[in-house]
């Protein structure tokens, strides 16, 4: 056999061998995109799909697309602290993600990293607005008053004949 003839043949098989390799991946591609297994993350970590029912909560979680333990998490604080403790750890949170307001010249020769991100400066301010009407909607339930349960005052039915 002549050297160029060995070369194609080699050349022709290697070809052959990466388009089934390159195939196989394709379908395997196809079938994890269309695969879902279930309880998997996704788009949906927060729970935001889970909130279906037409309780006030998830209607909250529905709309602010954040659960208020997720905003606790986000905020740093607990069910039970007060409004100035949230306002105090937004307005830290917000700061420290905040771009500078001037920025320092930087020495020649060296980058700074940026320390902002206005990601996380997003996020604070979802939390601190998924609480504030956590916290808006609790006041609202509380000064609504109770349905009343006293059916005394209330006149019977006519008699059927």
């Amino acid at each position: 056999m002549s050297s160029p003839k060995v070369i194609v043949q080699i050349a022709i098989a290697g070809a052959r061998i990466f388009g089934r390799a390159f195939a196989a991946a394709g379908r395997q591609a196809i079938q994890n995109a269309k695969y879902r297994p279930p309880g998997a993350g996704g788009a949906d970590v927060a729970g935001v799909g889970n909130a279906t029912s037409g309780s006030l909560t998830d209607r909250l979680t529905r709309e602010h697309r954040m659960t208020a333990d997720e905003a606790r998490l986000i905020l740093n604080v607990k069910k039970e602290d007060p409004i100035e403790k949230i306002v105090q750890n937004y307005e830290h949170l917000f700061k420290q993600n905040s771009p500078p307001e001037k920025p320092p010249k930087p020495a020649q020769g060296k980058t700074t990293v940026p320390t902002q991100s206005h990601y996380l400066q997003s996020k604070v301010v979802r939390a601190k607005e998924r609480l504030e009407a956590e916290l808006k909607a609790d006041l609202a339930e509380e000064a609504a008053p109770p349905p009343s349960a006293d059916s005394s005052n209330t006149t019977p039915p006519p008699p059927s004949s």
